[in-house]
């Protein structure tokens, strides 16, 4: 607590005017420590593909940096970057941002639509992908400049071959200043859980926002090794496989899994010295089914989750298996890591933990004024006097939406928690999840909380239906694990089991079964499909009580 306190008072990011976080981050590491393990990439069987130290990666920086620049790529320039994890998508983000190119990176599940809609509102006149996003990318009928292929896709009509480009890239020396620190760095769409995904542009100093991301939550250490599970189109990407690991010197371990099942999780885990380890809840959820008896996970010492509050469940049952807590952390795509529980101060379970050294966090009224103990309230970030290094400006092309969340000197996040007296917050759910019934308030968490704690549950969600007399029900619905099938008889025990775990006015007053539940390409949960579901009769409820 005392390390925790000292780092809130005194820890400050200070960017100089010109700065690039290329040249400042990546290609400082490999002039001080060119041998230095920076990027281990492995294949989805846990067969490692390449290790690159600070100096590869600096040099494949330039090489890509260098073959943009003869394709005309300027300043400013948008890229749409679709790429799995390896050495491509990397050399890809890393050498668009040494010229202050922009890219706008795309999850690899994208369908041709999702393509189309984020290169038009975008503005991207380049495309960096491989041979299956190739083939989605023409059949978006995108209009592009430039369209790049890695891994040998050149052949394809229309695509040049990047990595070609990259080798025979000319040896002029790239511009030494390339950047201001509020220029555009790179280009998020938001997930899009309640609405069409919206664009996200952060600035070069957003960079070393992640600082605190890599040596505070993930408690990063020089020669450590970090793997962050994440797609490579999402924010949590930059969270756990760029800057802030780079800055502590730490080598990024990213794999480019398939479905994956436990034994190829910590085999990989196991095998390649995985020193801290990050996932979502989903991937949690998982693991803790798997037989950890079959792996030495000797080498793993901290472990973090991000995405959705962790279930405590899942915490008992990874901390059974693993021995380690899992520190719980909270952010978005238009921040670094905000909250997050820490490896120096007790863990509560359950709460998202402490505010990030460098963020002022406060759980405020919609009038801006601070809440008391234990009351919930509005999760907002200070942001006057100082704009934080780390949060964005404003959504790009939509006023509305910015004026929306930013009011009264502060960035409104869009969720739900209280604060208790020691200043630890817990979560209770984003604005449109709030179940309100009877007059009493509902954050979905709890409930989802308690029905996953039973052995019949391995993933659910739970969401409002409108009511005439209680304003709304909680309705909750439920995927079952292996062994049990839907039941009215399941379903009134599920609805005890909630009333003998949680306040009894908080069970779920119906309960549905479904084989899965509706996700945005990210794994999160869309409870807005959900809640459209029951409105149009589509979910089915067993009878309960």
């Amino acid at each position: 607590m005392t390390e925790y306190a000292s780092e809130r008072r005194t820890f400050g990011l200070h960017p100089p005017e010109r700065f690039n976080a290329v040249i400042g981050i990546v290609d400082a590491w490999a002039v001080d420590e060119p041998d230095a393990p920076a990027v281990l990439s492995v294949a989805g069987d846990g067969e490692p593909v390449a290790l690159q130290t600070a100096a590869d990666l600096a040099r494949a920086a330039g090489e890509a940096a260098r073959a943009l620049l003869e394709l005309g790529v300027a300043q400013g320039d948008r890229v749409f970057v679709m790429l799995p994890h390896g050495p491509t998508w990397y050399a890809a983000l890393l050498g668009c941002m040494r010229i202050g190119a922009v890219p706008m990176p795309g999850p690899n599940l994208l369908t041709p639509k999702d393509i189309a809609y984020r290169v038009g509102r975008g503005g991207a006149r380049v495309a960096i992908t491989d041979a299956n996003g190739a083939a989605k990318v023409d059949a978006s009928g995108a209009v592009l400049d430039v369209k790049l292929c890695g891994g040998g896709g050149g052949a394809r009509a229309g695509w040049l071959d990047f990595g070609e480009r990259c080798a025979r890239a000319g040896g002029d020396p790239l511009p030494a200043d390339p950047t201001h620190r509020d220029d555009p760095l790179l280009l998020y769409f938001t997930s899009g859980t309640v609405s069409e995904p919206k664009m996200v542009e952060h600035v070069q100093s957003y960079a070393l926002g992640h600082v605190g991301t890599a040596r505070f939550w993930h408690d990063l250490r020089p020669g450590d090794r970090h793997w962050t599970v994440a797609d490579t189109g999402w924010a949590k990407a930059a969270w756990g496989g760029l800057f802030g690991q780079f800055h502590e010197r730490a080598c990024v371990v990213q794999v480019a899994l398939g479905r994956p099942d436990a034994d190829t999780v910590l085999g990989i885990v196991a095998r390649h010295g995985v020193t801290s380890f990050c996932a979502p809840p989903t991937l949690y959820r998982m693991l803790v089914q798997g037989d950890f008896s079959r792996h030495d996970l000797s080498s793993l010492r901290h472990c973090t989750s991000a995405g959705e509050p962790l279930n405590p469940e899942v915490i008992r049952a990874w901390e059974d298996g693993t021995g380690l807590t899992i520190h719980d952390g909270y952010g978005q795509t238009e921040t670094t890591c905000l909250v997050a529980n820490y490896r120096s101060v007790p863990v509560r379970q359950g709460s998202m933990g402490r505010p990030m050294p460098g963020w002022d966090v406060v759980v405020v009224d919609d009038g801006g004024s601070p809440v008391g103990a234990g009351v919930v309230g509005n999760v907002a970030v200070r942001c006057e006097p100082n704009h934080p290094i780390g949060l964005f400006r404003g959504y790009e092309g939509d006023a509305e939406a910015t004026a929306r969340v930013f009011r009264a000197g502060l960035y409104f996040t869009g969720d739900k928690a209280a604060v208790d007296p020691d200043g630890y917050l817990w979560f209770e759910g984003r604005d449109d999840d709030v179940i309100t019934s009877s007059a009493y308030r509902i954050g979905p968490f709890e409930v989802e909380s308690a029905l996953i704690e039973h052995p019949a549950v391995t993933e659910t969600a739970v969401v409002g239906r409108d009511d005439p007399d209680r304003t709304q029900v909680v309705v909750g619905v439920c995927v079952l694990a292996n062994g049990y099938g839907p039941s009215d008889a399941l379903a009134r025990e599920l609805q005890d089991h909630v009333k003998q775990t949680t306040a009894p006015y908080k069970y779920p007053r119906e309960i549905h079964f479904v084989d899965e539940l509706p996700k945005t390409v990210s794994g999160k949960i869309r409870r807005s499909e959900l809640r459209a579901w029951l409105h149009a009769g589509r979910l089915s409820a067993r009878e309960g009580r």
